[in-house]
């Protein structure tokens, strides 16, 4: 080590790991609990789906010329045609928003996205500061909860907007909060396959809402935001009383006595008797860092390293974001069924996850980032093509193909960004990085109505995007098989060591 070089500050990850390594695996059950908060994050995320869909509808008297060759029934006189569906399945149909204006239809989706990206970046900052990240946790998917349950009982666009606008808001920290949450609370063993399985949950939740659907298909939609808003509120109250705070929060914030009985807790867990002193480890009696809101903000941007990485990674992560959201939202322009076209999309996370699982483990994150990114973009691109030029089922195809490299990539970028940055800013960064995601989920339905005259405006523009924002990966150091620090000095320590490393 050469002299100047800053020296490096005592860690507190070998004492923790000591507490997390041990005979059993009972000590997963909590990780795995938080994980599943995933599964309600998507079932809101991606409920407009059904909700909000524009259901088919027919000719009333099937001689009606006029009528027979309309392709919108707008032009149409309102009794000479009819909805398949009951009026009361869709938004839609229930308001008579079909022949509203273009901005209307997709409003209760943007202001749900809208909701995110605010509630992201006024709220995420609490898990590092003043609440920690089980009682964000927990606020937000009961809050999310509740705001599911209240749009049950909107009587019109405009207030269903506003509750999917609460919901969005509410529901932006709670997949942060839970993965920060289930990967500090094990070892460095087990942290990558609990961050699998918290995408294997988002995946199932995604996967139900199609199941879901289809039995309400003949009832009001209201139910489908019933079903499942109620077990949202139950797995709050379970995350309550059986998951326990971040040890490593609650040591950079200076709670020795919390986080030392929160370690023998998970030790116990595990089987482990506690040989490690904990008199040896560097604790932080006074926080470290401002309590401020936005303290950790602060720190993010005023660190020249950690702003580049948090512009690099929110650029692709915005791309990603856009492709994402978007290609679900955009299956109905395909022209092919809603249900089974959703589910197809939603059964490609699994593999999507699996193949996560195996890349993050023995392929460098910034190479295969870059590479998925460039795959989902093309496969996008190719399904602006015309019937005429691309068959409908290779068009499908083609589509659930984007979308499981846009899937692989938003995994992969999660995790990326845990071991960016460091316990005291992970989750502050890790929540601005998913608003970056959710800032293109507030432009996909927009761009999916627009889609519905021509495609460039919805397959052309996701491709386009998540290709050239993924070229911002190159900018990003790899972080395959290190460490995760806890301190902003211990994370400039190894920039500094990888930077001399490299020196000639």
């Amino acid at each position: 080590m050469s002299e100047g070089t800053i020296p490096l500050l005592p860690s507190i990850d070998d004492t923790i790991e000591s507490c997390m390594t041990g005979r059993r695996i009972t000590h997963l059950i909590p990780s795995l609990l938080v994980a599943l908060a995933w599964v309600f994050d998507a079932q809101q995320t991606f409920i407009s789906v059904f909700t909000d869909v524009e259901p088919t509808w027919h000719c009333k008297n099937p001689e009606d010329t006029i009528c027979s060759s309309s392709s919108s029934p707008c032009n149409l006189e309102r009794n000479s045609w009819a909805w398949d569906a009951p009026t009361y399945s869709s938004v839609v149909s229930e308001w008579d928003l079909q022949c509203s204006a273009p901005a209307l239809v997709p409003l209760p989706a943007s202001a749900f996205f809208m909701g995110c990206l605010v509630g992201g970046l006024l709220v995420s900052t609490l898990a590092d500061t003043i609440f920690g990240r089980k009682r964000l946790l927990v606020f937000s998917c009961f809050a999310m909860s509740m705001a599911g349950l209240l749009a049950v009982f909107s009587p019109n666009i405009w207030i269903y907007a506003a509750m999917r606008f609460t919901c969005g808001f509410a529901r932006a920290t709670v997949g942060t909060c839970a993965m920060v949450l289930c990967t500090e609370i094990v070892g460095k063993k087990w942290r990558e396959i609990v961050s699998i399985v918290s995408f294997v949950c988002f995946t199932l939740g995604f996967l139900s809402l199609p199941v879901i659907a289809y039995l309400c298909r003949m009832v009001s939609w209201r139910f489908l935001y019933l079903w499942t808003s109620i077990p949202s509120l139950c797995y709050t109250v379970l995350v309550h009383f059986f998951v326990q705070e971040s040890p490593r929060w609650l040591l950079v914030r200076g709670r020795k006595d919390e986080a030392i009985q929160t370690l023998k807790a998970i030790a116990a867990l595990n089987g482990n008797q506690i040989t490690s002193s904990f008199s040896k480890l560097r604790f932080f009696d006074e926080p470290t860092y401002d309590n401020g809101v936005l303290s950790t903000m602060k720190m993010l941007w005023e660190r020249k390293w950690a702003r580049r990485r948090l512009i690099a990674i929110m650029t692709v992560g915005f791309g990603v974001g856009l492709c994402y959201f978007g290609m679900p939202l955009n299956v109905g322009n395909l022209g092919s069924n809603l249900y089974i076209s959703v589910t197809l999309n939603a059964l490609a996370e699994f593999p999507s996850s699996l193949l996560t699982f195996f890349l993050v483990g023995k392929i460098n994150r910034r190479s295969s980032l870059l590479a998925l990114t460039t795959i989902s973009g093309i496969c996008s691109l190719f399904c602006v093509m015309n019937n005429n030029v691309i068959s409908e089922k290779v068009q499908m195809v083609i589509e659930v193909m984007s979308f499981f490299g846009a899937c692989t990539s938003f995994d992969i970028i999660l995790i990326y960004s845990i071991e960016l940055f460091p316990t005291c800013v992970r989750n502050s960064a890790l929540a601005l990085i998913r608003q970056a995601l959710v800032l293109g989920g507030v432009l996909a339905p927009v761009l999916v109505v627009k889609g519905r005259t021509k495609k460039f405006w919805s397959f052309g523009i996701f491709g386009l995007a998540i290709c050239c924002c993924g070229l911002s990966t190159v900018c990003l150091p790899e972080t395959r098989g290190r460490n995760i620090c806890d301190t902003m000095e211990e994370e400039e320590y190894k920039e500094a060591e990888n930077q001399a490393g490299n020196d000639p």
